[in-house]
């Protein structure tokens, strides 16, 4: 799952490009077009209400080199419209499905804030509490001391604790079809040293997550895909989201195909893969209106109380270079300046096949796009979807 920028590894905006490996493969490159930047004229200045969603899609696909491109877009009339371009497979050519399944990625991030935020609200957890008030004895390590780490800097990426997708192998590669338990992916991030002290800085970090998911577990007794599943999928009627279980490598509904960009060689299918090392952090499937749907009622208040939304909107800094221009920090959720005015809030997902990017404003509008490659095929593909969104919500 990639995107440190929005999802599963730190993106880092470099000028000499993603890191190779799995590095690459959980690293969106969130370099070129920063939101509300320029669209091609004829995708930035439409004349009719889908034109802009629909030029911009056709741009991601014939320009920037993607299979597929998707975007549901849910206007202030509460009316959704669903766009698709490309192909859903290169090898067949087959049409891409409207409104079909992709992994979510770190959108998953949302969905275990949410609970979380759930448990605080019912006095069940608390948010500046010590992470060791949970899970007792478990989150030790250099410079890692889990009665320092409280669960909002967990929720917030302040905690310094190390991601452990940094250490996970090759997610398209050797690893991809491997079961990774969750106290597997704990001890990877364990054994190596903290980023720096809890609360003095920002990391984007899976780890966080992880831990997250732990706890809503330990407090609930359920399982965590039961917990968001009950609290969430089921609450708001999310017909096609779901948190794949054990063993499950495969997308259930229409779906287009997901790949991976081969450094140097051809976009490598990579739709079926075992989710797990995911989990809490990133292992969730949606479609584009289910997404729109989600973010729409999180910021609608429908999922949480006034006092818990207040918290998960209080946003802290993002250093330059960990994500696009202009991103702030919640909890589980970002929001981002729009060129017209306002903001728009959400989280976004990169994961090995897949990008989604979502965004929701204070007025009721909301959109989501994705599309099916991670890494991008072109490097300017991450910051074209990004400006897709701010075109689409500024219309």
């Amino acid at each position: 799952m990639t995107d440190r920028s929005h999802s599963f590894r730190r993106a880092r905006a470099s000028s000499s490009g993603p890191r190779r490996g799995i590095a690459t493969v959980l690293v969106m490159a969130a370099t070129g077009l920063a939101v509300g930047g320029a669209l091609p004229v004829s995708a930035a200045q439409p004349r009719g209400s889908g034109q802009v969603v629909r030029q911009g899609l056709d741009h991601l696909v014939h320009d920037d080199g993607y299979p597929a491109a998707l975007a549901a877009d849910l206007g202030r009339d509460g009316r959704t419209h669903n766009y698709a371009a490309g192909v859903a497979d290169l090898s067949t050519g087959a049409k891409v499905p409207v409104d079909g399944q992709v992994r979510a990625g770190s959108n998953t991030k949302a969905f275990t804030a949410t609970v979380v935020l759930q448990l605080v609200g019912e006095g069940k957890v608390a948010l500046d509490a010590p992470v060791e008030q949970y899970l007792p004895n478990l989150v030790r390590g250099e410079g890692i001391d889990g009665r320092h780490i409280t669960v909002r800097q967990l929720l917030q990426h302040t905690s310094g604790l190390p991601d452990y997708a940094e250490f996970v192998g090759d997610l398209v590669g050797a690893q991809r079809h491997t079961y990774l338990q969750p106290r597997t992916l704990l001890d990877l991030a364990l054994a190596h040293k903290a980023l720096f002290a809890p609360g003095t800085s920002w990391a984007y970090s899976n780890t966080n997550y992880l831990l997250a998911g732990l706890i809503i577990e330990k407090v609930t007794g359920r399982p965590l895909a039961e917990e968001i599943t009950h609290r969430i999928t089921e609450r708001i009627g999310l017909r096609h989201t779901y948190f794949p279980g054990a063993g499950d490598e495969g997308i259930r509904e229409a779906h287009p195909k997901g790949y991976y960009a081969q450094p140097g060689g051809p976009l490598k299918d990579v739709t079926e893969l075992d989710p797990s090392w995911a989990w809490a952090a990133g292992q969730m499937i949606s479609t584009p209106s289910d997404l729109n749907r989600f973010f729409s009622a999180l910021f609608g208040g429908r999922l949480l109380e006034p006092a818990q939304l207040t918290q998960m909107r209080t946003t802290v800094e993002v250093p330059a270079g960990e994500m696009w221009p202009g991103a702030r920090y919640g909890l589980g959720v970002t929001s981002t300046a729009l060129s017209c005015g306002g903001l728009m809030w959400g989280h976004g997902g990169d994961i090995p096949g897949y990008q989604t990017r979502t965004g929701v404003t204070d007025d009721g509008r909301a959109v989501t796009v994705a599309v099916t490659a991670d890494i991008a095929p072109a490097k300017q593909g991450p910051s074209d979807v990004l400006a897709l969104l701010d075109a689409t919500l500024c219309r």
